[in-house]
């Protein structure tokens, strides 16, 4: 199948650089990724450079391997590298599909191997499943969660008491606060470089925060200022790490499929799929993803 997505530069001498967006089946929808399907001798600063250029908050550059199927993959904010981007890797992964066919795919990452799943959907839409590192749940300081409440403007009696905070892993780490009510989550306005700082000295990727709708639907915003970007409209690595931080709170019966819904306050809605499976602590997360045009 052939890609009607374009590229951000027309010179022959730069990598052809395309854009997708994932969680969503109208470019409008879900988050922009750039997605680079050939990096081979790219410097770090070029691709840092690309990323900046294109603007997202990531942008993810293979380099094809040896193996069918296996590729080396780097994910790049326009600020900094980031080990693993959820909605990179699926927009990626379709960009892949859509030239050579859905199908098994391996992503090594900064964080791990990454096992992906392409599939066409009745719709003709290509969907892809990724399934996370081995996830972990830690805890967090009080005065930490305080500090992160100030930086955000929310107070400690506006957080939902049944989902605790605590930061999670699933190639990068996420801070996760709970809203108790919609109209809390929706209400966004925070310190910029402020968390930002805070996020650094601690190693968050972004904050995942939710709201739960009813047992397996939730509603989640992702502040991003340590990639320069505000607001992350459609998180994979957090959706994976949020699936490993249900699973560890037992605040999802397993196995169960759980249906993220974030973006919609940005006006860029998209859906993640996450799916918990018994025996088996890794989390996958499904979305559908397609080109986005000139």
């Amino acid at each position: 199948m052939t890609s009607d997505a374009v590229p951000v530069t027309a010179s022959a001498a730069e990598p052809e650089v395309l854009r997708y967006t994932a969680f969503a089946t109208d470019p409008a929808g879900g988050n922009p990724a750039g997605v680079v399907l050939d990096a081979t001798g790219l410097s770090d600063e070029r691709m840092l450079a690309i990323a900046a250029e294109v603007g997202y908050s990531e942008s993810a550059f293979l380099i094809p391997g040896a193996a069918e199927g296996a590729y080396t993959v780097r994910y790049f904010s326009p600020l900094a590298e980031v080990p693993f981007c959820g909605h990179a890797t699926v927009a990626s992964a379709v960009a892949v599909a859509e030239r050579h066919g859905p199908g098994a795919y391996v992503f090594a990452t900064r964080a791990g191997e990454v096992p992906i799943e392409v599939e066409k959907g009745a719709d003709g839409v290509l969907r892809a499943t990724l399934t996370s590192v081995e996830p972990h749940v830690e805890g967090i300081d009080e005065a930490d969660v305080a500090e992160a409440l100030a930086l955000l403007g929310w107070s400690a009696d506006e957080l939902d008491a049944a989902l605790p905070p605590r930061v999670a892993f699933a190639g990068a780490r996420h801070l996760v606060l709970a809203a108790a009510t919609r109209d809390r989550l929706a209400r966004l306005d925070y310190d910029f470089d402020g968390l930002a700082a805070f996020m650094t000295a601690r190693d968050l990727i972004t904050l995942q925060l939710v709201w739960r709708e009813s047992e397996h639907v939730f509603h989640v915003r992702d502040p991003f200022p340590v990639g320069g970007i505000v607001e992350d409209p459609a998180t994979g690595a957090a959706a994976a790490a949020f699936g490993a931080y249900l699973r560890e709170r037992a605040a999802a019966t397993v196995p169960a499929t759980l249906t993220l819904h974030q973006g919609e306050d940005l006006g860029r809605p998209g859906v993640l799929r996450v799916e918990l499976r018994e025996g088996d602590n890794r989390v996958r997360v499904s979305g559908a993803a397609v080109a986005i045009a000139d």
